[in-house]
């Protein structure tokens, strides 16, 4: 588990190192605007989303209550796989070691 850890939080340091590269130093609306307009960018984005809809997926079936599940999505669509290494690295932090509870959440 240690090592999973590991994983998301340097997943998740590398995600916000990122973002702020990207919002410091793009332009979204004209760089997205080319990225949509070729084929694998179309392609990327796509893959993307399946990324975040199956990962929300395991969230919303980890929490049980509807509003965290509703946060955590809405984090996912606006902050991608940053929020999705938040959001693991606080499940395996809460888990106690124990894988179970980490995929299942409150349903362990």
């Amino acid at each position: 588990m240690k090592i999973a850890k590991v994983l998301a939080l340097l997943g998740l340091l590398a995600m916000t190192s990122i973002l702020i590269y990207g919002f410091t130093v793009g332009n979204f609306s004209v760089e997205g605007a080319k990225l949509v307009a070729m084929p694998w960018g179309i392609v990327s984005l796509v893959d993307l989303y399946v990324g975040f809809t199956l990962f929300s997926c395991w969230i919303v079936f980890r929490e049980k209550a509807v509003l965290p599940s509703v946060i955590w999505v809405i984090l996912m669509i606006v902050l991608g796989f940053w929020a999705g290494a938040l959001y693991t690295f606080i499940a395996l932090q809460t888990s106690g070691g124990d894988w179970k509870r980490f995929w299942y959440g409150k349903r362990a």
